[in-house]
């Protein structure tokens, strides 16, 4: 089976994702906790309770801020 690929913006860098992937299966693949990041699409935050419902499409321009604590 052949999935057709898009290119989304990623941080600043293209990155290759299959066509229809939700912010929720990038998260997963790149092997992040939701609990400690925050995510913007095209300048908008993404609500976490939207991650699963909200697919990514060509160009899109997807930010992932990971929140580290210390002290």
């Amino acid at each position: 089976m052949s999935t057709n690929k898009i290119t989304i913006e990623l941080n600043g860098e293209p990155f290759a994702v299959d066509y229809g992937t939700s912010v929720q299966e990038l998260i997963d693949q790149l092997e992040l906790r939701t609990g400690r990041i925050a995510v913007a699409l095209n300048r908008a935050v993404v609500p976490k309770a939207e991650y699963s419902s909200v697919s990514l499409k060509q160009n899109d321009k997807v930010e992932i801020v990971n929140f580290v604590g210390g002290g």
